[in-house]
């Protein structure tokens, strides 16, 4: 993550940060009091595991602190759940003033003392944004000399000492020319046996078979609240196995329609 943005939304501090690929995050905490909702340790559990994180702010007087950050999904995932009035008006602010910027400047510009101050700030967001730029160039043109001999099973066999969320498997499929998201993939997953269809504890995991057929894992991972306690998450994952069983399975389909 990179070093905390602070900027102002009708006089409440919301700070923000981007990961090392320029997606934007949001503090939690700052973003649930704008929109009057509690407490922080039970409203995380609503996210996906890839929609929140924690990393280390200072607070107002200095001290380190892990925080609670979430993703553009994640956020507005929780303007959802507020019902203050204000919900509105701040996802508009978020999507219609800081993000663009954000994305167009490589960083949200606050206003400095002076002109210069503030002109001055521009130029360095705007040089690291020039330099992760040219990384990123440099990154895809060794992804795309290391992919060109490849076709996608291929490049699936390579990948398959790791598993997978289903989010992933969707959008290779996207890639290659299968029209399914998310959403539908998990459906897909449900109507034709591989996950439990039923809602409870575990819904969207793997059944007994596909597990015997090494399609799928859970990873269990703990976290820590701020207040000391834990809770567990259980994220379904696609093996390497997997990854190329339902590759293969998808792309027959589309070539026999």
């Amino acid at each position: 993550m990179s070093d905390i943005q602070v900027f102002d939304f009708k006089g409440a501090t919301v700070r923000t940060l981007a990961d090392k690929q320029g997606e934007p995050w949001f503090v939690l905490k700052d973003c649930m009091d704008v929109l009057g909702i509690g407490n922080p340790t039970e409203t995380v559990k609503m996210f996906d595991e890839d929609e929140f994180s924690t990393t280390e702010v200072i607070d107002s007087i200095g001290r380190r602190q892990q925080a609670y950050v979430i993703s553009e999904p994640g956020l507005y995932r929780l303007v959802m759940k507020s019902r203050k009035p204000e919900a509105k008006d701040f996802q508009r602010w978020v999507t219609h003033e800081v993000l663009p910027q954000i994305r167009r400047t490589g960083g949200y510009i606050p206003q400095g003392e002076t002109p210069e101050e503030t002109l001055a700030r521009a130029v360095i967001i705007a040089q690291k944004t020039l330099d992760e730029q040219a990384r990123r160039i440099k990154q895809q043109d060794r992804q795309l000399e290391a992919q060109a001999p490849k076709v996608l099973f291929a490049d699936s066999v390579a990948a398959s000492d790791s598993s997978i969320l289903v989010g992933e498997l969707a959008r290779d499929l996207r890639q290659n020319g299968v029209n399914i998201g998310q959403n539908r993939l998990f459906q897909w997953l449900r109507d034709n046996g591989y996950l439990v269809r039923r809602r409870g504890e575990s819904w969207n995991e793997p059944t007994q078979k596909s597990v015997e057929q090494g399609l799928f894992e859970v990873k269990t991972r703990s976290f820590n609240n701020p207040d000391g306690s834990t809770f567990v998450r259980r994220t379904t994952k696609i093996t390497g196995k997997g990854r190329i069983y339902f590759t293969n399975k998808f792309l027959a389909r589309r070539v026999a329609a």
